[in-house]
């Protein structure tokens, strides 16, 4: 479906399969290019496709409220408001005497798909792997320019188990940047014991070198903000300090552990802005977080206990294969917004009847946000003489910004919004083949079902055919048989793709009405220059972790 221009922090909607993407090609204005993000291509050449069609919702006054992250306001509406010339472009079709078209080579598609893969594989021992995770396959593709996704791995050194998440970043991409730094540190502080919780404390003031508690399983694209390292690490170990003040000699219970992490960093998110640093740019940046937002899926791992802590509308997805060899979808976690009945009735307990009416409307928080939990967002947690306090007493970038001194209306009885996190435990067993983590960028283009079928089918190279569905096109018999022949050589020939991850971001991007991949319109979606990429999809990130059956399959023996 297309998609109407917008700032970046927007949700994009589930584009329809059965609608043409882009058609005939027209000449593009020289302020389009450089095309191909990842700074791979500077310029193909000299045309683009925009689409043309009146049924899609490019023509549609509908879209301009329905699909923002952020819903504006009349006075924002020049900061929303499409280019004065895009109208221009999507109606010149008549004026294209010979329409052209370009495509990117496969090598060329390939390398920008492939530019942000990362796989681990758990090392074995003695020619064993002991661990339930076989290893995991991750990948971005962005839209936004830069990408506000974020994503993180890591393995838990001081305590057992894997810890992975993805983060969706919206007014920009600081929250979900800090927290993909911070998030894990507190929840493998959470989990400690008292006694290496001492231990490391011991070692921070006797100045020896720390314990180290996390094995980062990064893409060297994945970056860590030096600047701001002083400052985090100052914060955790005032967490680990309260932490050993509070020791109970009880056993940490995961889920609590969990969910005292989410809230705490949310807290000391909110707190470093509130304190200011003498830094300028640490304090800048410490504001830049706050007052933008970030969606988190986290999912721990320990042996056969799955953990999914979700705060937001990422998702978590159990893959499971039945019997029969087909496979099957189980969801781990729920979306954190207007479409949850009960996440509708949580924000309404929480605040006066008299504001029943205003705390959700077409489908946002306060009418503005699409979330109902998240990170940062702090103009959804403060008071009103908080914000402006902190707005006026802050640098000139900040005070001048109109979006941090705009306050949302019927605001009365802040926080409306948490990050506290909806955690879900799941045991696991031996037909739990892998978890798909991913922001809303895949969920916004793929049923949870096609996303099991095609990474199990690529997982175990076994292919359950499906009866070809044309959704109701007039397909001739010469068409059937091309698409027949298409799908028959495709299966037949070896994956290109090495990382579970990165083959479904193929499917995501280039499936076509009958849901196979076409390189023309993978070739065109790519090929969109970065001012037009977001009006057609969000971001997209994805963390595919692939379960060790026999190492699950003993571990439930042992328990019976």
């Amino acid at each position: 479906m297309c998609v109407c221009p917008g700032p970046r922090r927007i949700a994009i909607p589930v584009r329809s399969s059965r609608l043409p993407l882009l058609s005939d090609a027209m000449p593009a204005p020289a302020h389009l290019f450089p095309l191909i993000r990842n700074c791979e291509i500077s310029r193909i050449c000299s045309t683009v496709c925009y689409c043309h069609h009146k049924h899609l919702c490019c023509l549609s006054s509908h879209f301009a409220h329905s699909h923002f992250r952020y819903a504006p306001q009349k006075k924002f509406a020049a900061l929303y408001r499409p280019k004065e010339n895009f109208n221009h472009f999507i109606h010149m079709r008549d004026y294209a005497s010979t329409p052209q078209r370009f495509y990117l080579t496969p090598p060329q598609v390939n390398s920008i798909l492939k530019a942000n893969e990362y796989s681990f594989k758990v090392p074995e021992f003695d020619g064993k792997n002991v661990s339930s995770v076989l290893g995991f396959d991750s990948n971005q593709l962005p839209a936004n320019a830069p990408i506000e996704d974020r994503r993180s791995a890591a393995t838990c050194l001081q305590t057992r188990g894997m810890l992975l998440g993805v983060f969706d970043g919206h007014a920009g991409c600081a929250c979900a940047q800090a927290v993909s730094e911070r998030l894990f540190y507190y929840i493998a502080v959470s989990l400690l014991p008292h006694e290496t919780l001492l231990e490391i404390e011991n070692a921070v003031e006797s100045g020896r070198a720390l314990l180290p508690i996390l094995q980062w399983h990064k893409h060297p694209n994945d970056y860590f903000s030096k600047e701001a390292s002083k400052l985090y690490f100052n914060s955790l170990r005032t967490y680990w300090q309260e932490l050993i003040d509070l020791n109970s000699g009880e056993t940490t219970d995961v889920k609590e552990a969990l969910i005292n992490a989410f809230k705490r960093l949310d807290n000391d998110i909110s707190l470093e802005a509130q304190v200011g640093d003498p830094n300028s740019f640490l304090n800048y940046l410490v504001l830049r977080v706050a007052f933008s937002g970030a969606t988190a899926c986290v999912a721990h791992v320990d042996g056969v206990d799955l953990h999914i802590a979700n705060t937001g509308d990422s998702r978590a997805m159990l893959g499971v294969q039945e019997e029969d060899g087909s496979w099957s979808a189980v969801n781990l976690s729920y979306d954190h917004n207007a479409q949850n009945e009960h996440e509708v009735e949580r924000v309404k307990m929480e605040h006066p009847k008299s504001e029943e009416k205003s705390l959700v409307k077409q489908d946002r928080l306060l009418g503005l946000l699409m979330p109902f939990r998240a990170f940062g967002d702090v103009k959804f947690k403060w008071s009103i003489e908080l914000q402006k306090r902190v707005v006026e007493s802050g640098p000139d970038q900040l005070n001048d910004n109109e979006y941090t001194k705009f306050i949302p209306p019927n605001y009365h009885t802040p926080p409306y919004l948490t990050a506290e996190p909806e955690v879900i435990h799941h045991k696991l067993r031996p037909q739990d083949k892998f978890l798909v983590l991913a922001t809303d960028g895949l969920w916004e283009t793929m049923h949870r079902q096609d996303v099991a079928r095609i990474v199990g089918e690529y997982l175990t190279g076994v292919h359950h055919q499906q009866p070809i569905a044309v959704g109701g096109y007039k397909v001739t018999l010469g068409q059937m048989h091309g698409l027949l022949t298409e799908r028959r050589a495709r299966i037949s020939s070896v994956f290109e793709d090495q990382n579970a991850a990165t083959h479904l971001i193929r499917h995501a991007v280039g499936n076509n009405e009958f849901g196979t991949v076409d390189h023309e319109r993978l070739s065109k979606m790519l090929s969109l220059p970065e001012e037009l990429a977001r009006m057609y999809r969000d971001d997209i990130t994805i963390i595919v972790v692939q379960f060790n059956s026999h190492v699950i399959g003993a571990c439930q023996n042992e328990e019976l």
